[in-house]
């Protein structure tokens, strides 16, 4: 990574290169960037490189299987040390988020109600402990937020110690939540939540004069009592609850809200998250290409079912050129300094060598040769899976490079229907010793039924796509769809042809 001229260090001052197991990236203005790969539980371009079971077992899709799925919000964990700038961050964030829906949920509403006999010794009770939050009501209005159901959080009053003194807190579904809390990551069920983790690291002697400040002068509490409650709860409770729980952040920001690069660099990130489809929320090893008025123009004029034999081609071909491309983008890499014919030094990098295509037959044929214009003189595997029916799939055939178990793969097939095929084709390459890892799928247009199959049963692979569709019709043919891709990329009409081809 140090070939792209960014610094970017781990919280320890270790460099990623040196340290790529761990996951918190410190930011300052200096160091930065790179740490939102690590959001929404996404991978470095590199792969994972473990070991795998075959999968017997093909899941059948559900045609409604998107349809009752509600728009699924980004949910942001904003934890920290008490007067460490949550607050502030937040604010921030809320700010520079203007055109989107935000909503910003505390873990300080559910405090739990104090007994009668906890308010008599309310001075020993400890607000900083995880036992002090009801997490379990927490949970519950998250669920419902997900599921695009309005809640009402309450407000808790730190005079009574009870959240019944105000009226609730009418909360919307948004398009962002920010959860917000000195121990919002202790619970594991709380973290699973998130899409993004952030930690707002601020020095000890900081918090204290910041809390020192604010309870002195808002609360109007004697200084005395703030430093006996820190010493005898806050700092052992930081120590014992809330630093621990730093390991699980995917962002670190020193500072908190004085951290004006941190901050922009995480709005610009949200915002490319909310520019992707919900099912790129889901699954992180789902990459649609971004669109642009020429990608959308060009799949206008491919599905247009009058287009002529010869423009169709055409413009597939560029189509399928942009997902190649994307593809092997996700490929590993390794630096590389050449000298350039102006004597000066150039550091790149190299491009993965153990690489092969596989095409499903016959419309992943379509792809080999924007492949090999990307890539010289690489060799491509044939598979041919015959369609009984809609959803039952039986492989005919199979011609693969002998080494395939040591190359990366680029799996060819246009389009991605019910996903029953696909399965098939994967599961033999595994079959074949190739890591699941290392098996990348390119496909023009993607149904949900079918991402949801590939993504559940091979989660570690890649599946990157131009557009995802609206779903299959009853007769599980992809809508609004291409229509039978092979048949008008090549000419051909479907009813002489036998059934061999296959819409994974």
């Amino acid at each position: 990574m140090s070939g792209l001229g960014i610094d970017c260090y781990l919280d320890n001052g270790v460099s990623m290169a040196h340290k790529s197991s761990s996951r918190s990236l410190l930011m300052d203005s200096k160091s930065v960037v790179d740490m939102i790969e690590t959001s929404s539980r996404a991978h470095f371009s590199g792969f994972h490189m473990d070991g795998l079971q075959p999968r017997d077992g093909v899941e059948q899709p559900s045609t409604s299987v998107t349809e009752n799925m509600p728009k699924q919000p980004f949910v942001i964990g904003v934890a920290g040390g008490a007067a460490s700038g949550k607050t502030t961050v937040c604010d921030m964030i809320i700010q520079q988020l203007h055109d989107q829906r935000v909503v910003l949920v505390n873990q300080d509403s559910f405090y739990h109600h104090l007994s009668e006999e906890e308010l008599a010794r309310v001075h020993e009770y400890n607000f900083d402990h995880p036992n002090a939050f009801d997490t379990e009501q927490l949970l519950c209005s998250m669920d419902k937020l997900k599921n695009g159901q309005a809640v009402d959080i309450p407000i808790y009053d730190f005079m009574s110690h009870t959240n019944n003194v105000y009226p609730a807190r009418r909360v919307n579904p948004s398009d962002v939540i920010i959860l917000e809390g000195i121990l919002i990551f202790h619970d594991p069920r709380v973290r699973e939540l998130m899409n993004m983790k952030i930690f707002v690291d601020t020095d000890a002697d900081v918090r204290l004069a910041r809390r020192i400040r604010r309870d002195t002068g808002e609360k109007g509490r004697d200084i005395g009592a703030v430093l006996d409650q820190y010493s005898n709860f806050v700092k052992p409770a930081f120590d014992d609850f809330i630093l621990p729980t730093k390991k699980y952040a995917d962002i670190i920001i020193p500072r908190g809200g004085d951290n004006h690069v941190a901050i922009d660099l995480i709005v610009q990130h949200i915002r490319t998250k909310l520019g992707q489809h919900n099912l790129c929320k889901i699954y992180p090893n789902l990459y649609v290409i971004q669109s642009t008025f020429q990608i959308r123009g060009m799949h206008t004029l491919i599905r247009d079912s009058q287009i002529t034999k010869h423009d169709f081609i055409f413009y597939a071909d560029r189509l399928i050129r942009l997902v190649v491309e994307h593809g092997l983008g996700h490929l590993p890499f390794t630096e590389k300094q050449v000298v350039t014919p102006t004597g000066s030094v150039y550091t790149g990098v190299d491009f993965c060598k153990r690489l092969c295509g596989v095409s499903v037959i016959r419309s992943g044929e379509s792809m080999e040769n924007a492949l090999r214009a990307c890539c010289k003189g690489i060799k491509i595997g044939k598979i041919l899976i015959h369609r009984e029916g809609d959803n039952g799939q039986h492989l005919i055939y199979e011609k693969l490079p002998k080494d395939i178990a040591e190359r990366h793969v680029l799996l060819l097939d246009p389009i991605l229907g019910t996903g029953n095929s696909a399965v098939q084709a994967i599961s033999l390459l595994i079959r074949k010793g190739v890591p699941e890892s290392n098996i990348i799928f390119l496909n023009l247009i993607s149904a949900p039924q079918g991402v949801h199959v590939v993504c559940r049963i091979f989660p570690r692979i890649k599946i990157v796509t131009s557009e995802i569709e609206a779903g299959l019709n009853k007769d599980f043919r992809v809508v609004p769809g291409i229509g039978e891709f092979g048949d008008r990329y090549f000419g051909t009409d479907e009813d002489d042809q036998p059934v061999v081809t296959s819409s994974s």
